[in-house]
């Protein structure tokens, strides 16, 4: 099989049209060696790809598009010699290298044009020898090149076998066209005959048609007729050369007769100008053609097939088709991804990166379905060979398979050029990205840069006195470990910048600059701050050097004044002060200044203006303090010097000395003294210092207790940590790599297979958090475990990882038990000599996350007092909560029959069962539940936008598969919902109700302490609300409700209520459609009357909905005839604002315990959840005086452990929201049952 020469040079011109198409000029960044500008150079000549040359030079190249010849010459120049170009035929040449391939002429870039991508002189090398192997590749699909007919399109003409090639030949190699036996041979169509013939004679290659066709036709059963017509249209429309043309003349002896004669008569007419021989029988055409190169039919030895030779013909047709499509399509990717400019910004690149990589895999599947379909049609051609040895094929069998094998060979060739090609463009773009990384992180980094060079700058040179300068040099060195953390950022991304260079980045002249910059600026930002420190430091230095000085001359000076003169006119006393004297100048050497223009010279560099004069006056003052010190000696010495008299004379008091200077000293000796015994005093100090220490000593031993047992209580946390890392790798490399193992493939259950993600869940997120993160991060405390719980709270949002492994668990347990007994799970046990199953280590993240609740509150035990125990409280409350969440999410998983969205129902904030009565208002009248006196199991679920009622439902099974699960019954909107704190006087029931309590569900707690605990919360999420709806509406926080006149002043509910604007003030405001006044009906007894007596009351909030103007309906409500079936009694309206209830006053009131409270020092009180206290007085930080009911004991109890409100009225608040509106309402009701309140009775 070949192409014409023409056919090639076509070929070529397509291939060269192809690189003429390429995208302008291939550009590279100045001075980069090796990546080259690139265009096509093709010659004026018209040189194809491998006809061109390539030459070096020492600047940007540019491969530069030139106008085309339309010949070809073949002889081209090469550095001033003349060589022979080998142009590729057939797949026929010699191996050269890579570099004879390639030759490229390269010609410096004058001018810009078009768009340009970067693009290395190897991949362009790469390229082209892709692009070479896809242009061969197609030159080898010779059929649809070389004939315009296929097997497939002239199969029904191909299947009546007028004519076949049967794969013989000639002595001389020529082909065998045979004309067998065809009765109907007269009515084949023009058409049919010519494309058959046209088929058979483009089968064989050029050089055995070249030689000329052998046909041999059969005619033995016909007549002379039928001969003369099969020569005649022969003659008239053969497409081949003919060599030699057999006749089987008719064997009758009356039809051989004729066509003996008739023959020599008209063989003129047939105008063949080659040989045609008439033939009586077989055995004279074995004269002409050997037996093994004929059929059977006609004497001969070869089997021929004719459905098996077309459907040969189909498969390689077929497949050749298929490879020229591959060819094509691989082709014109590589073109796109030569073409492809390098992105800008990092999420592009990505992109482009993902993009390139699906298109590879495309390509690749493409072209394993190519080799796979020649493989079998390879299997399909040697198949007589494999079942018979000795079979021997024709020739077009075996140009068959040559032409199979050839196209296998070339197609894997492409594959491994294409790969090559992929390899270069992938590492391109991933360069490419790391690049964008660099650049980014760079931008990054040189901001942070100038930031903290800008805050260095701004701090003081030198501070205006010790404490000063000792101020900023602490923010200096606090500030010193963020420089440090951004030049070790620096410096880490100057590495990065390196090692991208040594991998022979492609863009090194942009990154080696950005890299010697960030040395250079971390460099100057270094010796800038070690200035700045040292500048400081010299700067500290004199000022404590002048600070000493000025205070030895202080006190120096309050010395002088303080010796006594009567004692200093004896002999004995003048010695005495003398000696005191000179024993302070021995001091001088440690506190005196030296010369001042030693103390200019040393500290030059921080001597500004206002330091040269403090250390003038430091030196003046020092001058003075010196010749005081010298006049005073002349005086004693003088003093020391004569007799002593026998009279001492009388002087005064030392006190009475007033000097002409105060010291510290001084102050604090006039202090101590006082009458009494020195002795006495002498001695209790003794006593006190001794007491003192003690208490120190005693307070030393028991912060050294504590510390170690903080120590032991850390080292645990950090080995179970340790050791819990080792356990996750074991499992994950014992069990979940083994699932990848092929090895371990025929060990797998079916139901097994492809679910690691079930099994293990996000085990492997886990493993690789603790071991990269926060283990380390651990270490970090183990010298200080009091500091842990910062580690903690710097990582919760990373723990809640934890949520989406225990979700999964149910899942990952009952896939364990369907599979627990596989030989699998058994072999890797035994790998890993693990006594315990698999199931045993799944379980571990879920203690795991559950252990250090524990080990917090151990530290947190023995750290009361310390640095970071607010942080540990804080942490141990944060990983309570994430269980919680945990738990909570387990159950919210199990609702079945819900048809919203769970997330569009806000966090979820409580959930737990109750027992559930509703009862429903139909106009006046209220309808309860049948089964009233039954209540209803439901499990609530509090969400911060809805309340949801589900029925618990226990589930058959063991471990997860007997969890319950919950179906969805109802739910409340929680802007329509309010609550009554206590329901019928029973303390574990409270209301939730709706629509003006047109719905009621009255819930029942298993305890009374849920029940508060639920009360609180929802009070929260409607208060909440409330305040939100408020803040919208930005009303006036002095009041929200008119009072009718005459009602005077308005009496408020909650105790911690201050006041109300007065009926006038609100009657001198203009109304607005957001809030209308409204009156509120006349009851009986004025809610002002001392004698009143408060039965029920409820105080809603303006329940206009957002954007509506007016009232839908009045906010204050009088719900006497809707509260008579024992419940509670009617309702008095009276005016409270829930706004104004935090941050005011306290008034004394009874009050509940939510929570424990130990003594601890003091008059501190110990309580327990549950009891009774009287509110007495309210102190600092959060701290009530309180007195326990129960014990009779008073003292000092947190406000936080006592926060729900009883009252004497034991009274409860009720919020709702109004429904619609988004308005809360903050309601109080009081149960009728329990005894009755006067408002009198609560103060203010």
């Amino acid at each position: 099989m070949g192409l014409d020469s023409g056919e090639r040079i076509e070929g070529q011109k397509e291939q060269e049209d192809h690189w003429l198409n390429m995208k302008g000029q291939l550009e590279c960044l100045p001075g980069r060696q090796g990546e080259l500008e690139l265009g096509l150079d093709s010659r004026l000549t018209g040189e194809s790809m491998e006809e061109s040359h390539m030459k070096e030079l020492s600047d940007v190249y540019s491969w530069e598009k030139m106008k085309r010849g339309t010949e070809i010459d073949k002889r081209i120049e090469v550095e001033g010699e003349r060589v022979e170009s080998r142009i590729w035929m057939g797949g026929e040449t010699e191996d050269k290298s890579m570099e004879e391939e390639l030759k490229l002429r390269l010609r410096p870039v004058k001018e810009k044009r078009g768009m340009s991508v970067r693009i290395s002189l190897e991949e362009v090398e790469r390229y082209y020898r892709f692009s070479r192997c896809c242009y061969w590749l197609q030159n080898e699909i010779m059929q649809q090149e070389s004939s315009p007919l296929c097997a497939i399109d002239i199969t029904p003409d191909l299947r009546k076998q007028f004519a076949y090639l049967s794969g013989g030949r000639g002595q001389n190699g020529s082909p065998i066209i045979v004309f067998p036996e065809f009765p109907a041979f007269g009515e084949i169509q023009e058409r049919e005959f010519h494309n058959v013939l046209t088929y058979l004679t483009s089968i064989p290659s050029l050089s055995a048609a070249g030689v000329g066709f052998i046909l041999v036709i059969d005619r033995r059963q016909d007549r002379w007729a039928a001969v003369k017509g099969t020569l005649l249209r022969i003659a008239g429309s053969f497409p081949g050369n003919l060599q030699l043309v057999l006749v089987l003349r008719p064997t009758t002896l009356f039809q051989r007769t004729l066509s003996d004669i008739l023959f020599k008569f008209n063989k003129d007419e047939f105008k063949m100008k080659v040989p045609m021989i008439m033939l009586s029988s077989v055995t004279e055409l074995h004269s002409y053609i050997d037996r093994t190169q004929l059929t059977t039919e006609l004497g001969g030895t070869q089997e021929y097939c004719h459905e098996k030779w077309i459907s040969h013909r189909t498969a390689i047709e077929g497949f050749a088709l298929m490879v020229k499509r591959t060819a094509q399509i691989l082709q014109s990717f590589g073109t796109e991804l030569a073409e492809t400019e390098l992105p800008n910004d990092i999420q592009a690149t990505s992109n482009l990166l993902g993009t390139h990589i699906n298109k590879k895999s495309k390509m690749k599947e493409d072209l394993l379905v190519a080799l796979g379909q020649g493989s079998r049609l390879l299997e399909s051609i040697n198949e007589p060979v494999v079942r018979d040895p000795d079979h021997n094929m024709n020739q077009d069998e075996l140009e068959n398979l040559a032409t199979v094998q050839r196209l296998l060979s070339q197609l894997n060739e492409t594959e491994r050029a294409f790969d090559e090609f992929w390899e270069r463009h992938k590492t391109k773009l991933e360069q490419c990205l790391l690049l964008r990384h660099f650049e980014h992180n760079y931008r990054e980094v040189r901001c942070l840069l100038d930031q903290v060079a800008q805050r260095l700058t701004a701090f003081s040179e030198v501070g205006i006195s010790p404490a000063h300068a000792d101020h900023i040099f602490r923010e200096l060195s606090s500030h010193e470990e963020r420089v440090c953390e951004v030049l070790d950022r620096a410096q880490a991304l100057a590495r990065e910048g390196d090692e991208l260079i040594q991998n022979t980045h492609y863009a090194e002249d942009s990154i080696q600059p950005k890299c010697i910059e960030l040395r250079a600026v971390n460099e100057e930002l270094s010796t800038y701050l070690r200035a700045k420190k040292d500048h400081l430091l010299r700067a500290i230095e004199l000022h404590h050097s002048l600070e000493r000085a000025a205070k030895w001359c202080d006190d120096g000076i309050y010395l002088l004044a303080s010796q006594p003169v009567d004692k200093c006119q004896s002999h004995d006393g003048a010695e005495s002060a003398l000696q005191e004297i000179e024993r302070y100048l021995d001091t001088a050497g440690q506190n005196k200044l030296t010369d001042p223009s030693a103390i200019c010279r040393d500290y030059e560099t921080v001597l500004n203006l206002e330091f040269r004069d403090q250390v003038e006056k430091v030196f003046q003052k020092q001058v003075s303090m010196q010749e005081m010190f010298e006049k005073r000696r002349v005086s004693l010495k003088k003093l020391a010097a004569k007799h002593t008299r026998p009279v001492q004379p009388v002087a005064p008091r030392p006190e009475a000395i007033k000097s002409p200077l105060s010291s510290p000293a001084k102050r604090v000796l006039e202090k101590s003294c006082s009458e009494g015994d020195s002795v006495n005093r002498l001695s209790c100090r003794k006593v006190e210092g001794q007491l003192q220490s003690n208490r120190s000593a005693s307070m030393s031993e028991e912060d050294e207790n504590l510390a170690i047992l903080r120590k032991h209580v850390m080292n645990e946390l950090l080995e179970t940590e340790r050791a819990y890392v080792e356990e996750l790798l074991c499992v994950l490399q014992g069990y979940a790599s083994e699932m990848d193992n092929p090895a371990m493939a025929s060990l797998m259950p079916i139901p097994l297979q492809n679910k690691k993600d079930v099994l293990f869940g996000n085990m492997p997120e886990i493993y690789h958090f603790h071991k990269r993160t926060f283990l380390r991060e651990l270490e970090e405390y183990e010298d200080c475990p009091e500091l842990v719980g910062r580690c903690f709270l710097e990582r919760m949002t990373d723990l809640q990882i934890y949520e989406k492994y225990c979700q999964n668990k149910p899942r990952s347990e009952s896939l364990w038990r369907q599979c627990s007994d596989c030989s699998f799970f058994q072999e890797c046990q035994k790998k890993l000599e693990h006594k315990l199953g698999l199931d045993s280590y799944l379980l571990k993240p879920v203690q795991r996350i559950t252990k250090y609740q524990l080990l917090l509150k151990e530290l947190l035990k023995y750290s009361k007092g310390c640095e970071g125990s607010e942080d540990l409280q804080e942490a141990l409350t944060s990983i309570l909560g994430i269980l919680k969440a945990v738990n909570d999410s387990m159950h919210l998983i199990a609702i079945t029959g819900y048809d919203g969205n769970m997330g569009d129902l806000g966090r979820l904030l409580m959930q737990g069962s109750f027992s559930v009565w509703t009862e429903h208002k139909k106009g006046h009248a209220k309808v309860k539940d049948l089964a009233r006196f039954k209540p209803m199991q439901r499990h609530l679920f509090l969400h911060e936008k809805a309340l949801l009622f589900c029925k618990r439902r226990e589930e058959n099974g063991e471990g997860y598969e007997k969890a319950p699960s919950y179906s969805f019954k109802q739910s409340l909107n929680m802007s329509a919902v309010g609550i009554t704190e206590n329901a019928k006087g029973d303390n574990k029931k409270f209301e939730v109700w709706c629509n003006s309590r047109e719905e009621v569900y009255i819930v029942q707690a298993p305890t009374s302490e849920v029940k508060t605990t639920w009360v609180k919360e929802i009070r929260k999420v409607l208060t909440t609300q409330l305040e939100a709806y408020r803040a919208s509406q930005q009303r006036p926080s002095d009041g929200l409700f008119q009072f009718p006149s005459g009602a005077g002043a308005p009496v408020s509910l909650s105790p911690f209520r201050r006041g109300e604007r007065s009926m006038k003030e609100k009657k001198g405001e203009p109304s607005s459609p957001d809030a209308n006044s409204c009156s509120f009906p006349k009851t009986k007894g004025s809610p002002t009357s001392p004698d009143h007596k408060t039965k029920r009351h409820e105080i809603k909030s303006d329940p206009t909905p957002f954007g509506f103007k007016g009232w839908t309906k009045g906010s204050l409500s009088l719900d006497a005839n809707e509260e008579n079936d024992g419940y509670s009694s009617p309702e008095e309206p009276l005016n409270s604002d829930p706004e104004d209830e935090e941050g005011k006053k306290l008034c004394a009131g009874k009050y509940t315990v939510v929570s424990d409270y130990e003594k601890g020092e003091g008059q501190d009180l110990s309580v327990k959840s549950g009891e009774t206290v009287q509110l007495i007085k309210e102190g600092d930080d959060g701290q009530w005086f309180v007195k326990n009911l129960k014990t009779k004991q008073e003292g000092w109890v947190a406000a936080a452990n006592i926060l729900t409100l009883i009252g004497e009225s034991k009274s409860c608040q009720s919020l709702t929201s109004s429904e619609g509106s988004g308005s809360g309402n903050l309601s109080t009701s009081s149960s009728c049952c329990e005894t009755y309140t006067s408002f009198s009775d609560i103060k203010p």
